[in-house]
């Protein structure tokens, strides 16, 4: 006899009214990781949500695999499509399949490597003023190259210098306020606060700016070499009987926000880790250094980058395993469906952590140490590693963010090492991504040859 969503355990330390908010905020990474052990489907409330937490790994791939009966939604995806629209990362099932074809060009892996410049005048850019010995802010820090690197790798050089700055600053205030609003009830939302104001006035101004950009770039066929003409110039794969539709102004618009935000927020938490990482393990970042200096790859990766992949790789893949930026991934049922022996009916929600995964000493041995060579000679299991999700809903900029943060890494280890300021591990806090909290780092200037 198949269970129910009564039968399922919930997950611990539950409150009245408030739920799992409470464990989630106070310590995000073991609370997610620790919630396996209920099993395979387990209760999960966040403030006023209730959503199913699929942790057994053959059950989240299934969930993943079927995106027409596990269509995008729930709470956390519904408040990011309040900022983004229906960008690609947003939309249901119906409208996913033409988007993504039409995006993908500008993520092809031929086009990667000519955003790399993008990145590294990025980082010489907001590294230029630091001093040696100077202590930084990680993650302000990398927000503000990671702000300025998307800003390029979209616009190319062509968006002027006050525009990037209000987009960079508009960027960061609606990223900061898009917790507050997925663990406020949605009947609250509009109740005057300190923060309500300016959140939607960045989110206003960032959408206005960004339309009006595209709308100035239609005007202008050229292929500029950046994300946006990757947009604007891909010509739609199945055309029907209609005629060719590519993506409308209002639709890039979209896709520009999304890409905003993810690759702004998720790679600044990938880095400010990584940095954390190789402050605490100075032998693991002086080999990355000598590795970095033989050059990054001019191209996609090759048999035998597949089967040895670099330091470097290896580097940030383990950081996306113990400090994975995206801590949930939600899903609507648009239907009843048999879930692992449980009926579960249409309209409920579920709920994918990474953190279920790699942190299960099953599928990690030793999941909370920090070990790169744990990926010598292998690549991840796509099973029980999924930083970036996993089938037709799969992060499209998975190949980007990896680049980019071994483009950042590059361009910060040839001028600075970086060391603790404390022996105190870093703990996370959740905003649009899992980051350090007030993480600080010393900086010091490396001699050059």
């Amino acid at each position: 006899m198949s269970a129910d969503l009564s039968d399922l355990p919930p997950a611990p330390g539950r409150l009245p009214l408030l739920g799992h908010t409470v464990a989630l905020l106070r310590d995000p990474q073991r609370f997610l990781a620790s919630v396996s052990a209920q099993g395979g489907l387990v209760r999960l409330r966040l403030g006023p949500h209730r959503m199913v937490l699929v942790c057994d790994a053959t059950l989240t791939q299934a969930v993943f695999a079927d995106d027409r009966v596990f269509d995008k939604g729930g709470p956390y995806s519904d408040r990011v499509g309040e900022v983004v629209g229906e960008g690609l990362g947003t939309c249901p099932h119906s409208r996913h399949r033409r988007q993504r074809r039409l995006c993908q060009p500008a993520f092809h892996h031929t086009r990667l490597p000519v955003y790399v410049p993008a990145v590294t005048t990025a980082v010489r850019e907001v590294s230029a003023p630091w001093k040696d010995g100077q202590v930084i802010d990680v993650k302000r820090t990398m927000m503000a190259i990671t702000c300025q690197a998307v800003a390029r790798t979209m616009f190319s050089a062509r968006l002027p210098a006050e525009t990037a700055r209000q987009v960079t600053e508009d960027v960061s205030l609606v990223v900061n306020g898009l917790l507050r609003r997925l663990l406020t009830p949605r009947a609250l939302s509009r109740v005057p606060t300190p923060g309500t104001p300016r959140y939607h006035r960045a989110l206003t101004r960032l959408r206005r700016t960004v339309a009006d950009v595209v709308a100035a770039r239609r005007a202008d066929p050229a292929d500029h070499q950046d994300l946006l003409s990757g947009l604007l110039l891909a010509p739609d794969p199945d055309p029907g009987g209609d005629g060719p539709r590519p993506l409308t102004d209002r639709e890039v618009t979209d896709q520009v926000i999304t890409f905003f935000l993810a690759g702004t927020e998720t790679l600044a938490g990938l880095l400010a880790w990584t940095l954390y990482e190789l402050a605490r393990h100075p032998g693991t970042q002086r080999r990355l250094r000598t590795d970095l200096a033989q050059g990054l790859p001019a191209g996609p990766p090759t048999a035998a980058d597949r089967e040895e992949p670099s330091l470097a790789d290896r580097v940030v893949t383990e950081t996306l395993r113990l400090h994975t930026p995206i801590w949930l991934l939600t899903r609507v049922l648009t239907t009843d469906a048999d879930l692992g022996g449980t009926r579960l009916p249409a309209g409920t929600q579920l709920a994918i952590s990474p953190y279920t995964h790699h942190w299960n000493p099953v599928h990690h041995p030793d999941p909370t140490a920090f070990d790169p060579g744990r990926w010598a000679g292998r690549r991840p299991d796509r099973t029980t590693y999924i930083p970036y999700g996993a089938g037709p809903r799969r992060c499209i900029g998975d190949r980007y963010t990896h680049l980019a943060a071994t483009a950042t890494l590059a361009a910060l280890l040839t001028d600075w090492e970086i060391s603790p300021v404390t022996e105190r591990p870093a703990r996370a806090v959740l905003g649009g991504a899992v980051v350090p909290r007030r993480l600080r780092l010393r900086v010091t200037a490396r001699e050059q040859p």
